[in-house]
């Protein structure tokens, strides 16, 4: 590439001078502004650094006409210079090529990016992957095309059409649909059926805020209407493998089998829990009126978190008041705006809200591929940023099943000088020999930085924890905002929970029960032709696909009195619908033989497998 400064003496002035006005909007350092640099994707110069730029050049050089705006270089700034000035034009080198995408539509791309993600502009190269480099899942996604749709005049539509890696695509797709096609039919679908789905009203644009509730309000009462739409409908009796339920659609009580409980070991409702936290209740009253700080410590919260610490195996433990909570404070504690936060694909929404709240740099690596992983860590080693890296994935990943590759993140963080966090939900309880989690399953504790984990599932109680080196684990006490600046859980609840711990290492029967379920339903439900993706765990998803036909799916198996969980949109991404079947240890064999033929009848009734011969 041929510089500026080798040309002629007009060039080199006229360059020399740019370079100053733009170092002086900008604060960069002169040696940081090449002649090829992009405005906006390298440099990070919006629309209104730009003009200001413009017309402190306008001004420099006396300009009767003011420079146009569509200028994206500092080569081609200069040579606007030129012309204006009536120089000859510059010939050595070649000319910067012309932008493929439109100035506005980039701007617009740009904007929403720097808002939805709050990196700074400098940080959003134009043609960075979305997710491995930039850390732009597919929610952020949604709210940016929207953002950049609404700025640009585009319907609603687009949101749901534009599909691209880099933000140069996201901008290129979105001027393709300022230009439709002339003459161009509508497509064809069916009129009955409305194909929206929930991503449709994330990011709907009106003065009025709550015009968007309105809007979901009729799509869901009419999925309602439809029995499509089927949550958060109340229990009347305890949850064990059979359950009543309430349907405030017709307002009648119906038992179900109950295929839709994380209480994977049975315990919510084992005597000696129920007995502990009413006798703990009793003594210590109903809940604490402050955070952990601020006189809402209880001494069962120390035995409580000692022997969490115990359990997992690690020096110190910290209790949050949720799953939600803990993934939140710890993350946002520790990853700081010169920190990278490495992530998978899949993981859990609390996760990517940790990242949010963190302000770190955020990578996303494709699901369980630890060629990716490596990848993104070597990536990030050569631009370094001067802080820490930390990998965060799902011990089991909660819509999938399936568990990650624990060995080589291990591996792969001690090669690049990363740390590791193992979201184990739904693996405590129900992986390792004693149900510890990921890292006992794997043969690995003692690898694993920081082990966190929900107790609202298999230790049947509420609230949230991580395990650790105590030093981190004390600092987490004081930087984290989930924990600080919130009440924890009631002293009930963690006498529940001790009382839980007490059952697992008492009767590890029932974890020997549940695999033995686990086991018998997923090879059945195979045998069947269902696709169980790659499950490792006590999550079964039967993919199907198509939002409609697992809704439909859904409505099925509830009309044979079986409830499992309708997965759509944001729970998985858009064309990944499923259903989730979670297996518990109080499920009887005949349970396991009665769902197996409710699932194949009901795929079979509404097309997801064949029709048999």
């Amino acid at each position: 590439m041929t510089h500026l400064m080798d040309g002629p003496q007009d060039t080199v002035r006229i360059h020399r001078k740019v370079v100053e006005i733009i170092a002086e909007r900008t604060l960069y350092d002169e040696a940081h502004l090449l002649p090829d640099s992009h405005f906006e994707g390298d440099l990070g110069i919006d629309s209104v650094i730009l003009e200001s730029v413009l017309v402190s050049v306008g001004e420099q050089f006396g300009l009767a006409e003011r420079l146009p705006g569509d200028v994206t270089t500092i080569r081609e700034l200069v040579a606007r210079v030129q012309e204006a000035l009536g120089l000859p034009p510059v010939t050595a080198g070649p000319a910067a090529p012309a932008a493929e995408v439109p100035g506005p539509v980039l701007e617009a791309v740009i904007a929403a990016a720097v808002r939805q993600t709050q990196y700074e502009r400098s940080r959003l190269a134009l043609d960075a992957d979305l997710e491995s480099e930039l850390g732009i899942d597919s929610v952020i996604l949604t709210s940016l095309v929207a953002e950049a749709a609404q700025e640009l005049g585009l319907p609603e539509t687009a949101v749901g059409t534009v599909t691209a890696t880099t933000l140069r695509g996201l901008a290129a797709g979105l001027a393709a649909l300022r230009t439709p096609v002339a003459g161009a039919p509508a497509a064809a679908g069916d009129v009955a059926w409305d194909d929206r789905s929930m991503k449709d009203f994330t990011e709907q644009r009106d003065p009025d805020l709550f015009a968007k509730a309105r809007s979901f309000g009729a799509y869901r009462r009419r999925r309602e209407q439809e029995r499509l739409y089927w949550y958060g409908m109340p229990l009347v009796s305890r949850c064990e493998n059979r359950a009543v339920i309430y349907d405030e659609q017709t307002g009648r009580e119906r038992e179900f089998l109950m295929f839709a409980s994380n209480n994977y070991l049975g315990l919510a409702n084992h005597p000696r829990v129920i007995d502990a936290v009413c006798d703990a209740t009793r003594t210590y009253g109903a809940t604490h009126t402050g955070s952990r700080f601020i006189g809402g410590t209880n001494m069962l919260h120390k035995e409580l978190e000692r022997r969490l610490a115990a359990f997992k195996q690690r020096p110190a433990a910290i209790v949050y008041p949720g799953g939600y909570a803990a993934n939140l404070g710890a993350i946002s504690g520790l990853v700081k705006s010169c920190d990278t936060l490495v992530v998978d694909k899949l993981n859990h929404m609390s996760i990517t809200d940790g990242g949010r709240l963190s302000g770190g740099l955020r990578r996303i690596y494709r699901h369980n591929d630890m060629r990716d992983l490596e990848q993104v860590l070597r990536r990030g080693a050569e631009q370094g940023t001067g802080g820490g890296t930390l990998i965060v994935a799902d011990g089991v990943f909660s819509m999938h099943g399936d568990v990650c590759d624990l060995p080589e993140i291990v591996r792969l963080a001690k090669m690049y000088g990363a740390r590791v966090l193992i979201d184990d939900a739904h693996a405590t309880g129900v992986l390792g020999a004693r149900g510890s989690g990921t890292a006992e399953h794997f043969g690995l504790k003692g690898e694993v930085d920081l082990e966190l984990g929900t107790m609202s599932k298999a230790l049947a109680g509420m609230g949230g924890f991580v395990t650790g080196e105590e030093e981190v684990i004390e600092y987490l006490r004081y930087y984290s905002n989930s924990y600080v600046f919130a009440a924890n859980i009631p002293a009930g609840v963690a006498a529940g929970l001790i009382a839980s711990l007490d059952v697992i290492e008492s009767e590890p029967e029932r974890l020997k029960r549940l695999w033995a379920n686990i086991t018998t339903l997923r090879d059945g439900l195979r045998k069947a032709g269902f696709d169980l993706e790659r499950t490792e765990s006590a999550i079964l998803p039967l993919v199907i696909g198509d939002e409609r036909k697992a809704m439909e799916m859904g409505r099925a198996v509830r009309a044979r009195g079986l409830f499992c969980q309708t997965v759509v949109y944001p729970g998985v991404p858009l064309g990944d619908a499923r259903l989730r079947v979670s297996v518990t240890c109080e499920h009887t064999p005949q349970d396991l033989e009665l769902a197996t033929g409710i699932f194949i009848e009901s795929a079979t009734e509404t097309g997801v497998l064949p029709r048999s011969e």
